[in-house]
């Protein structure tokens, strides 16, 4: 006879209870997703050398717009907390520090994937879609190409487009953020 196995899925509450009690360290790169705790990749060279390019370019389109955040949390719920690479909020006098965004905060995350690739575009991309961020930009480094995601319905993405080398990314909810492919990848 077997038996079977049972995952323990944890809150947001609780996982902030495990790190305040130690169980997770302060330089543990986790992070929270539909109930699991997520073991991050490590950060190769050409993925932060996009998230500081990303964050250069938004930061001179979006200064005094928008606010931006590298690396940082968002709470989508009661059980997923991503550490998304780059997102778009709407200004906040405070800067988040009563609270974490949540997705009525949030017009754009961006994903930089290389090793991470498929699960930020089979696992992440949908579970954004679900939690109502409008677009999501995944930045697919193996390909050298821009993915677009936007036009939520139903918690799924009705429209998605790639852009590539020579191509302009432009944003569906932000009609002045135009962003060079090149410029992107560099």
């Amino acid at each position: 006879m077997s038996a079977l196995l049972e995952k323990r899925y944890f809150n947001v509450d609780e996982y902030y209870r495990m790190a305040k009690a130690g169980v997770l360290k302060p330089d543990d790169r986790v992070e929270l997703i539909e109930g699991e705790i997520i073991k991050m990749s490590p950060i190769g060279s050409p993925h932060a050398a996009c998230v500081a390019r990303l964050d250069d370019l938004f930061r001179n389109l979006m200064t005094g717009k928008m606010m931006i955040r590298v690396q940082s949390p968002v709470r989508l719920g009661r059980f997923s907390e991503p550490v998304p690479d780059l997102v778009l909020l709407r200004s906040r006098k405070d800067y988040y520090a009563s609270r974490h965004p949540v997705p009525s905060d949030v017009s754009l995350i961006v994903e930089v994937g290389d090793s991470t690739i498929i699960s930020d575009r089979v696992i992440k991309v949908p579970l954004y879609a679900r939690s109502g961020i409008p677009e999501v930009w995944l930045i697919n480094l193996p390909k050298k190409f821009v993915e677009v995601y936007s036009q939520g319905s139903g918690g799924r993405y009705r429209k998605s487009a790639k852009y590539k080398r020579g191509e302009t990314v432009s944003s569906d909810i932000l009609p002045t953020l135009k962003l060079a492919v090149n410029d992107i990848l560099g």
